[in-house]
């Protein structure tokens, strides 16, 4: 009797414990006011333009996963009308009807914060209102004087950007500025002609592209003569109606300028811009970010913090600087720098410098040491040699020259424990047995070398390609952004739609992709290696030659189990 009074007393204080953990838990959540938060982006233009694509990255990393991010585009780059406007209005107040209010509004450039002012009462009452990437110092000081408002402005620097100018081109006497006539280019218009007025020795002019047809905008473009610095701000439409994409744009340029264009903003640096004092569309991301997390937790903003000035810095494609025979050492010491061509000795200083020391002192040592004593050093060096290729080999695939299974798990592991989002792609080459059956063992082996090589042209910094076990492969992508997620698995798809050369002939062969996110599907780095494979038979048993993301087993399938 005494032993089961101790045993229900036991079980009380272990369940007067867990309920202490819950209730905790939850203040805790309460206390940070992010836990269950749900954040709207809404967008002046398009995912597909380049900017957009930085400003929703810093946001969302800005924001933390633990609050939800949704994206709304009003695609003014495109159409940009009355009409338009209303079908954006319409549909955006069906579906803010259908779910729960947001607890932020965060809008994105001139247009989308013009919209939000105008419907605020209507569709976001309430609901605090950050804004990122503006032009116009009025539009953001109209919406700074309203309640539960903050934001960050593109604070565009003419000045750096034509001081940059001279620097790369002593020798200038003009001043253009490829423009058009959105909210973007006016903003940028006004600036433009207020600082230009200051600078007497230059001559400034503009190509507005809005006015131009498209061969009269090439003609412009290839006019601009070599004592000129041009500046690219927005290049949208031209007179004949087409619309550009900004990569469309940047290559027009690229391909038609004469002299290097310059530009103001984060993106489209290495598509074929010099580059420029850009303001860091991540960065500004992130800011609105803070703000967002601000009222979240319900703090105050000071009047003076309500405007936030965009972070800048200077980036420069060197390929472009050598193309134009422009050199590095004109530029400001806080440029970033990309596609830059390193010489042998400036790409290994760190390794050689230490490494010339170390061997004059070997040199003398080695005077003085007996035959035998070289020998040994010699052998000890080929020794080690020996093991980093033993290494390496142990990590990568004999036929197929990628990283292997043991790699790939490695790899995962790293990723997982450091908590950063991926997704992985398990790939199976569909009929495979089928190959080596009618074709040969030799022609699997192609198949298996070709798609490994078709699977590295794919490779990046965020991307990279295993062989996972037979005609299984698998790839690691540094993110679980939903747009990236799919963007990738179509790309792995298409590495099937071109023929293959098996025994010298053209031969189709499809493949089975299946996709797990962590830590949208699981934490568990097994199980997410399980819930990739899952994905990838059900694609199998479905018709094949396609890819599908995990889904959960169904409340009724997992009872019955």
């Amino acid at each position: 009797m005494a032993r089961l009074r101790k045993h229900i007393l036991f079980q009380m204080i272990c369940g007067f414990f867990v309920v202490y953990c819950l209730v905790s838990a939850r203040f805790v959540c309460q206390a940070d006011g992010s836990s269950g938060s749900r954040v709207l982006f809404i967008s002046s233009y398009s995912y597909a333009w380049d900017t957009v694509q930085i400003q929703i990255e810093g946001i969302s990393d800005g924001l933390g996963r633990d609050i939800v991010l949704d994206y709304e585009f009003m695609d003014t780059k495109r159409v940009d009308d009355e009409e338009s406007l209303r079908l954006f209005h319409d549909g955006l107040a069906y579906r803010l009807s259908k779910v729960e209010p947001y607890d932020v509004v965060i809008v994105g450039d001139d247009a989308a914060l013009q919209f939000a002012l105008e419907y605020r009462e209507e569709l976001f009452n309430g609901i605090p209102l950050v804004f990122e990437g503006i032009n116009s110092w009025e539009l953001a000081e109209k919406a700074a004087a309203q309640p539960l408002t903050a934001g960050v402005i593109e604070e565009l620097s003419v000045e750096k950007n034509v001081e940059l100018g001279l620097k790369l081109n002593p020798s200038a006497k003009k001043v253009v500025a490829i423009v058009d006539d959105t909210i973007t280019g006016e903003a940028v218009r006004k600036s433009l002609n207020q600082f230009m007025e200051g600078c007497p020795d230059l001559e400034y002019s503009e190509i507005n592209a809005s006015k131009l047809t498209t061969s009269r905008l090439k003609l412009e473009l290839r006019n601009v003569t070599k004592d000129s610095i041009l500046i690219y701000i927005t290049m949208t439409e031209d007179a004949d109606g087409k619309i550009y994409t900004s990569l469309e744009a940047i290559r027009l340029i690229a391909e038609n300028a004469q002299v290097p264009a310059l530009r103001m903003v984060e993106g489209g640096i290495g598509d074929g811009l010099a580059g420029g004092n850009v303001v860091s569309m991540y960065q500004s991301g992130q800011l609105a970010a803070q703000l967002a997390h601000q009222f979240i937790s319900d703090k105050q903003i000071d009047a003076a913090e309500a405007i936030l000035g965009s972070p800048t810095m200077y980036c420069v494609d060197a390929q472009i600087l050598e193309k134009f025979d422009i050199k590095l050492s004109v530029l400001p010491e806080d440029t970033v720098i990309i596609n830059a061509r390193e010489t042998f000795f400036e790409k290994y200083r760190s390794i050689l410098l230490p490494g010339l020391v170390l061997i004059g002192a070997l040199i003398v040592i080695i005077a003085w040491v007996t035959f035998d004593n070289y020998r040994r050093r010699k052998l000890m060096g080929q020794l080690k040699e020996t093991g980093k290729i033993l290494e390496s080999a142990s990590q990568h695939d004999f036929l197929t020259g990628i990283p292997n299974r043991s790699k790939f798990m490695s790899d995962l592991k790293e990723q997982i424990d450091a908590k950063k989002p991926c997704t992985i792609m398990m790939i199976d080459i569909d009929d495979f047995k089928s190959i080596n059956d009618t074709m040969g063992h030799t022609a699997g082996d192609e198949a298996l070398q070709q798609v490994a090589g078709r699977l590295k042209e794919m490779g990046t910094d965020l991307l990279t390609p295993y062989r996972f076990a037979g005609d299984e492969f698998i790839i690691i992508l540094k993110s679980s952004n939903s747009k990236i997620v799919e963007k990738t698995a179509y790309q792995c798809r298409q590495i099937f739609t071109r023929p293959f050369q098996l025994g010298g002939n053209n031969a189709k062969v499809g493949g089975s992709i299946g996709i797990a996110s962590y830590p949208k599907d699981t934490e568990d780095m097994e199980q997410l290696v399980v819930f990739a494979d899952d994905a990838m038979y059900r694609v199998k048993k479905s018709g094949k030659n396609d890819f599908a993301f995990y889904q959960p087993p169904k409340a009724e399938e997992s009872s019955s189990v």
